[in-house]
């Protein structure tokens, strides 16, 4: 004999099967924008001091390869020293202008300072499905900011250009953030104890790049760093398959207990 379902049991059904839907559909929402935008790795150092950064440039194209990246330093910040590490398959040149004011570094005063990077592909560029990391040594970080705004512009080989320049809303005035965000580099106090330089021994010499040391310290804090964005990368995942199955439980469930009713 054959049990009908409860009026009660079938609005559950059809609740339970909206919410699946919808919770698939928000995973997959927070987990398409977590790889985006270009962005900097680690995205904060210490004022005053050297660091390593990671440009991460994603391909968002699916018929098209990232073929030219450009990065401009803020004119109101001028860096010292900008040294791009060589990256197989791409070739990197540092533009130079003059700054407002001479940068002193080490004693020496400077009338020409990196203002932009240029990285053009020679071996086929970021394909679809992909990204690539540009590591950059820059400094001295200046001790007057919150934040270095790094604007960014991505060329694909279908020439379509995408810029982004747009300022994101500092940390902690709230608002939404652009459509097309620029990278930020945050800028933090020195630690205790750091001398003020963010790390540096301050006697690094007559050259404009960190020691050994600070160095190596930075590349672990790299890939720290990388370790802590790939984890957030897999969360959203397994967030977004959750999600899904999820969805898929909950419509099965309803599409089951309609026919149920029907049969009852």
């Amino acid at each position: 004999m054959q049990q009908s379902q409860t009026p009660s049991a079938l609005p559950s059904a059809r609740r339970l099967a909206a919410a699946g839907a919808v919770a698939a559909v928000l995973a997959l929402a927070a987990a398409g924008p977590a790889a985006a935008h270009i962005t900097v790795n680690p995205g904060e150092a210490e004022r005053g001091g050297y660091t390593t950064i990671d440009v991460k440039v994603p391909n968002e194209r699916d018929n098209a390869s990232t073929v030219k990246v450009e990065v401009t330093f803020p004119a109101e910040h001028p860096l010292a020293s900008v040294m791009p590490q060589p990256v197989p398959g791409w070739k990197v040149e540092v533009t130079k202008t003059e700054p407002a004011e001479p940068v002193e570094a080490h004693g020496r005063k400077l009338t020409e300072v990196p203002s932009k990077i240029t990285w053009t592909e020679t071996g086929g560029g970021i394909e679809p499905g992909t990204f690539q990391q540009f590591p950059v040594s820059v400094g001295r970080l200046p001790e007057d900011a919150d934040r270095l705004v790094l604007k960014a512009v991505q060329t694909y080989s279908n020439d379509e250009v995408v810029r982004w320049i747009e300022e994101p809303p500092a940390g902690g005035e709230g608002g939404e953030e652009p459509e097309h965000p620029a990278p930020v580099l945050n800028l933090v106090p020195p630690a205790e104890g750091g001398g003020g330089h963010g790390g540096d021994s301050g006697d690094a010499g007559a050259g404009d790049e960190p020691g050994t040391d600070r160095a190596a310290a930075e590349t672990t804090a790299r890939n720290e760093a990388d370790g802590t964005a790939d984890s957030s990368d897999t969360t959203a995942r397994v967030l977004a398959v959750t999600g899904i199955a999820v969805g898929a439980v909950g419509v099965a469930f309803g599409v089951l207990a309609g026919r149920r009713r029907n049969a009852s």
